[in-house]
């Protein structure tokens, strides 16, 4: 399995951003049950799991992002791309995101319990916030 990031930048407070993670491996029914995941971390803090999303079709989200962001799978034709639309962006999400993915399946709450034991990783792509 390998992940694909992109979609980061600099944008200023209030703005937006989708960031798209391409996870080569799966076939479009897999993915769309697997355990997957975007991480943010930012410098001289713990890496944070920001939103879940398994098999349920429901999300998970961190306090802090709540009703700004929104997590999606996409696998209709054959995609296999997990997103994650950023909305009132604030100085405080800068960090570098990473998507991450499980090597097995469950519903989100399972997922978001066992966050520890994901085991594909992006590289990252880095979102700056600024006032």
């Amino acid at each position: 399995v390998q992940l694909v990031e992109s979609g980061g930048g600099s944008v200023q407070a209030g703005e937006s951003l989708r960031l798209s993670c391409v996870a080569s491996g799966y076939t479009s029914s897999l993915f769309s049950t697997y355990c997957m995941a975007w991480f943010r971390q930012s410098p001289g803090k713990e890496r944070e799991a920001v939103a879940v999303s398994g098999s349920s079709g429901s999300a998970m989200y961190t306090d802090s992002v709540k009703g700004r962001f929104t997590i999606s799978k996409d696998n209709a034709n054959a995609k296999t791309t997990l997103y994650l639309q950023m909305d009132s962006l604030k100085p405080e999400d800068t960090a570098m995101y990473y998507c991450a993915a499980a090597n097995f399946p469950g519903a989100t709450y399972y997922c978001a319990a066992r966050q520890r034991l994901f085991a594909y990783w992006g590289q990252g792509t880095q979102v700056t916030v600024s006032v």
